[in-house]
């Protein structure tokens, strides 16, 4: 049985973070108060808490198939329908802030993936994974 995670991480606004996590992710929004808010992301859990500096943790980067990417991030690894779906809904979104836009990663070699970055608007660098074959997410 595959069991969701639980993260926990900073915003700046209750209602511009659900907003774009119901709206533009297609979250379902659980639990909330006034300084924080619950989501369901593929059936994980996320809880956004107002941070009193009002921003996501600053980072490094790292360097992955030669692309820069983000450090910190998170996100959800996807079977590649599923990933498809949800890369041609952020292209239609003009308000996306992109890092990296869709694009396969390791072609032709073990772990290849379909994979795309996205901040936020408080700033958190998300990851969002797509595999053909799920067996090959730990591929070596």
């Amino acid at each position: 049985m595959t069991r969701p995670f639980h993260l926990a991480f900073p915003i700046r606004d209750i209602e511009e973070t659900r907003r774009f996590y119901r709206d533009v992710l297609g979250c379902a929004i659980g639990r909330s108060s006034e300084s924080w808010v619950d989501f369901d992301l593929y059936g994980h859990q996320l809880s956004g808490h107002v941070r009193a500096d009002g921003a996501a943790a600053g980072g490094d980067s790292g360097t992955v198939d030669g692309k820069a990417v983000p450090i910190p991030h998170f996100g959800v690894v996807l079977d590649m329908d599923a990933w498809r779906t949800l890369a041609a809904r952020l292209e239609g979104e003009a308000s996306i802030d992109w890092i990296l836009k869709p694009q396969i990663r390791f072609e032709g070699e073990p772990g290849e993936q379909a994979t795309l970055f996205i901040r936020d608007p408080s700033g958190n660098a998300l990851e969002f994974k797509g595999f053909k074959d799920m067996s090959s997410v730990f591929a070596v």
